[in-house]
């Protein structure tokens, strides 16, 4: 199983919605609300790294996502 951590900025005001979006993605696993420079930090598991590279690339198209750092687990 391959994994990645993706911390995601999004619009002030959006939370909910967002919070909604990315519980309901396939292949994220957990979603953490979080206080600082990032708003998320959402836990990415698939079968290939091609599905968390798709899986990462539908969380930055989400409209009020302003940003992402991904840090894929290596070991």
């Amino acid at each position: 199983m391959d994994k990645a951590f993706v911390m995601v900025n999004i619009e002030v005001g959006t939370e909910a919605e967002v919070a909604g979006q990315l519980k309901k993605m396939k292949g994220a696993t957990e979603v953490c609300f979080l206080y600082g420079n990032y708003d998320f930090l959402v836990r990415v598991e698939a079968n290939s790294i091609e599905d968390v590279k798709n899986c990462v690339a539908n969380i930055r198209r989400l409209e009020n996502v302003k940003s992402t750092l991904t840090m894929t687990v290596v070991k």
